[in-house]
């Protein structure tokens, strides 16, 4: 016996249906595990541990660079000795920051105090008085360069102790950096 003629179909074709639909559970997937939706922005992720210490590591190398200005600034001539410490801050600096995602990395091109930059006022006590971006800096550059030495060795410190808290790779660095921040008390330390 003779099939029936087939008809010619309207429409989509089943295996079209079923793709496209695929196709549409896939998109609105991804969509929910990156945390958007249609019309909202995606939200940004919460920093992890490691991030949050070599962020706050970049800001301390920064700061650290900022007491090296400081004291550069009362002081014009260590700057043969302090200068290549505080290049290395502000490179740990930027190498921790970009390590920890951060969108803007300190400045390397920060300008150093010159010579015949102004040297702070100094107070009765014998320090310069604190200015607007840094702190008081002895008078003597041996007392200037014993604070500079104590903030390195406490930053060293400080971050030896994180070490423990991170995984490897940001250890690693963190551990390096803080090398680096001793062998920087040794090279202030030794008269």
């Amino acid at each position: 016996m003779p099939l029936p003629p087939s008809r010619p179909r309207s429409g989509p074709r089943r295996r079209t249906l079923l793709a496209s639909a695929a196709g549409t559970a896939a998109a609105l997937l991804a969509a929910c595990s990156t945390g958007s939706s249609p019309g909202r922005p995606a939200a940004r992720p919460t920093p992890s541990a490691d991030e949050l210490a070599l962020t706050r590591a970049a800001a301390d190398s920064t700061g650290l660079a900022a007491l090296h200005d400081a004291v550069l600034a009362a002081h014009p001539g260590l700057a043969a000795r302090l200068t290549p410490l505080r290049d290395t801050a502000l490179r740990h600096a930027e190498v921790l920051a970009e390590r920890a995602g951060a969108k803007a990395s300190p400045s390397r091109s920060a300008p150093s105090p010159s010579p015949s930059a102004p040297a702070p006022s100094v107070s009765a006590s014998g320090a310069a008085a604190p200015s607007v971006s840094g702190p008081a800096v002895p008078r003597e550059e041996k007392q200037a360069l014993r604070m500079v030495a104590d903030a390195e060795r406490d930053l060293a410190g400080r971050r030896t102790r994180e070490l423990s808290g991170l995984g490897g790779e940001p250890a690693r660095l963190l551990a390096s950096v803080a090398a680096a921040g001793a062998v920087h008390v040794y090279l202030l330390s030794d008269d």
